[in-house]
């Protein structure tokens, strides 16, 4: 069964060339580990919230913008096993690859797909 993982940051909207960089970059190595696809999202219709929303979450600043995105794996152990090498890949080290926005206010968390159509 595929299993997905999530990731909602909040980029400084002039980094946007920057992230898409960094994101293909990034979604190369994912691929070469197992990832059926890789999905970056720039925010476009993203409204902030009375209690809760995407920009209230990752604390989005008037100069940011929200990013939605996502990998598909074929299976958790798939992606446990990538995440591994993915994670000491040295095309993805801070200093080859930095992150271009605020690391600590991302959100990521792994999902098991209940329905797909």
């Amino acid at each position: 069964m595929a299993y997905v993982d999530g990731f909602v940051a909040a980029v400084p909207t002039a980094n946007r060339e920057v992230y898409g960089k960094h994101a293909s970059d990034a979604a190369v190595v994912f691929k070469e580990y197992g990832a059926q696809s890789v999905v970056e999202c720039w925010g476009d219709d993203v409204p902030d919230g009375e209690v809760t929303s995407f920009p209230m979450a990752v604390k989005c600043k008037d100069d940011e913008t929200v990013i939605f995105a996502w990998i598909v794996w074929p299976s958790k152990s798939v992606r446990d096993t990538a995440m591994e090498k993915v994670m000491t890949d040295p095309r993805l080290q801070p200093d080859v690859n930095p992150m271009p926005f605020d690391g600590k206010r991302l959100i990521y968390g792994g999902f098991e797909p209940i329905v797909e159509l």
